[in-house]
């Protein structure tokens, strides 16, 4: 059976910041939806769209209110509906995200639970008496700091949150919970979704006993839950049974997919055992370059044969999201930006898996900065200074060049980083040397190469920064060779003598060598 989703390239649109068809300063489905003809130019398979649910916004979406409706800032279900419509007509498959740790504190299901400790709906989410000292339940410590637990005056107990307090956590561990969930699921299915990225996929079950969590030696830690072992809060050993379930139910629609998002210390060997087999989900969304402080060749390396040592699944890959500082200037900044940004670009275009390229990152756009002002994301407040924060990812995407915004108003949800005017989307389409233009040509020749899309990878022995390895499918092979570093760097290798450029960014081919200047890469078909 062909499955559409392995080596497919995934495109990213946060729909706050995409684009605003009604000129409000927020990103809507409408807009996405005028895009789409520029999202398929690109060359991408399908979309990602992060979530556009009923939400009073404290953590701009992912606190979901109503998970059967879309809120009015994105606009209707119709608008929706016309979305899926358009994005098909165009060959695009349509993913969306579903949030099944967590709601909204403003979420009917949380009202009613919170309402009765005998309910229909009271054991829906995690509650738990106060110690004798009125102390809460255990050591447990949120994402966003501070206590994973917040006392309930009305139903004199404490909830718990592993991310902020307006988001309790669901109790997956109730039946009638978990058939909730599946209709959740059916809804958006018979609506004509092709797939779900399932956030947060360890959070979803806790140890019930509520033990506490032990340290973690964090040399990095920021945060106090950087200093625990999420052994107790997330992880249960009961997650795999229920997303057994999920998976049972999305075979029921043709063609479907299923992404997990995993983060944490011991992603590695939970993405693998989430995503074992053909009962579970197909894949997984590794953080592993999200969170790497800097980029190597043994950086890349280690992550490809770290999956391969842990799974025999399908990988995912991604440099940047909505999550995280954006790659250009994770890992380039002070350095060539157009040459890096190419040069990321065609890297991950050329592992083994499928893509999953953010908005904005086929434009090379930097971090942006927002000042201290005009923060929203109560993370970066919270953190302020000592990270970059989520804002600087989420800005507007830039459009036009003949607007001072880009394309938006100027009262936009965030700022506008004039970095990003400058590289907006209307001036790169009129340079042919432009990472937009570049990104267009990466993806059209991995379409055309098909060991690029479900090839096996094998690397070549080559020091840093020098990257190298063989890409094989059906008798046909293609050598990848990427500079990753900023001088000048020689690659010579038998290959060579046979090889045919098929793309290539500052090199120089010959029959015994290859030279690449800073962030240059080289794609060739070899016998």
């Amino acid at each position: 059976m062909n499955k559409w989703w392995q080596g497919a390239v995934i495109y990213q649109i946060y729909p706050r910041s995409f684009s605003d068809s009604n000129n409000d300063g927020i990103g809507d489905l409408k807009g996405a939806t005028d895009r789409l003809d520029y999202v398929a130019s690109l060359g991408v398979d399908a979309i990602w769209i992060s979530p556009f649910f009923t939400s009073p916004m404290h953590d701009f979406g992912y606190d979901v209110a109503d998970f059967y409706d879309v809120d009015p800032i994105f606009g209707t279900l119709d608008d929706f509906d016309a979305l899926v419509c358009k994005a098909h007509s165009l060959g695009l498959k349509v993913i969306i995200d579903q949030v099944y740790s967590h709601t909204s504190s403003e979420c009917a299901w949380f009202k009613e639970s919170r309402a009765s400790k005998t309910g229909a709906k009271s054991d829906w989410y995690v509650w738990a008496d106060a110690k004798a000292d009125g102390s809460p339940p255990n050591n447990w410590q949120s994402v966003f700091s501070g206590s994973a637990w917040t006392w309930d005056a009305s139903r004199k107990q404490y909830y718990l949150h592993n991310f902020l307090s307006q988001q309790p956590d669901l109790n997956l561990h109730n039946p009638d919970l978990q058939q909730e969930i599946f209709n959740v699921a059916k809804f958006w299915l018979d609506k004509g979704v092709d797939g779900f990225r399932l956030d947060a996929t360890n959070f979803y079950m806790h140890d019930p006993a509520l033990t506490d969590n032990p340290p973690f030696d964090n040399p990095n830690a920021t945060r106090p839950f950087d200093f625990q072992s999420q052994t107790y809060n997330q992880s249960h050993a009961d997650i795999v049974p229920f997303i057994e379930r999920l998976r049972a139910l999305i075979d029921g629609y043709e063609d479907r997919f299923t992404v997990a998002e995993v983060g944490g210390h011991k992603s590695l060997e939970e993405m693998a055992l989430y995503t074992k087999g053909d009962t579970r989900l197909n894949t997984a969304y590794s953080f592993i370059f999200l969170e790497a402080p800097s980029l190597s060749a043994h950086v890349i390396k280690s992550a490809l044969q770290d999956w391969d040592a842990h799974s025999d699944s399908w990988p995912s890959w991604t440099f940047s999201n909505h999550d995280r500082p954006r790659a250009v200037t994770r890992w380039g900044a002070g350095h060539d930006r157009l040459a890096f940004s190419k040069m990321l670009n065609a890297m991950l275009l050329s592992l083994r898996g499928t893509a999953f390229l953010y908005q904005g990152e086929e434009l090379g756009l930097p971090q942006a900065r927002v000042p201290y002002s005009r923060l929203q994301d109560p993370e970066a407040i919270a953190n302020w200074p000592k990270t970059l924060g989520r804002d600087g990812t989420r800005t507007p995407h830039p459009w036009d060049a003949d607007c001072p915004n880009a394309g938006w108003s100027s009262d936009a949800w965030l700022p506008v980083d004039d970095a990003h005017v400058r590289l907006n989307v209307q001036a790169q389409e009129a340079d042919e040397a432009s990472t937009l233009h570049a990104t267009r040509h990466l993806l059209a020749m991995r379409k055309a190469h098909m060991p690029l899309v479900k090839g096996t990878l094998e690397f070549i022995d080559t020091e840093d920064p020098l990257l190298a390895f063989l890409r094989t499918y059906d008798g046909k092979r293609i050598l990848c060779v990427i500079n990753l570093g900023d001088q000048t760097q020689e690659f010579s290798h038998a290959l060579l003598a046979d090889a045919t450029d098929i793309y290539s960014e500052n090199t120089k081919l010959s029959t015994s060598s290859l030279q690449l200047d800073p962030y240059g890469h080289c794609f060739m078909t070899v016998k």
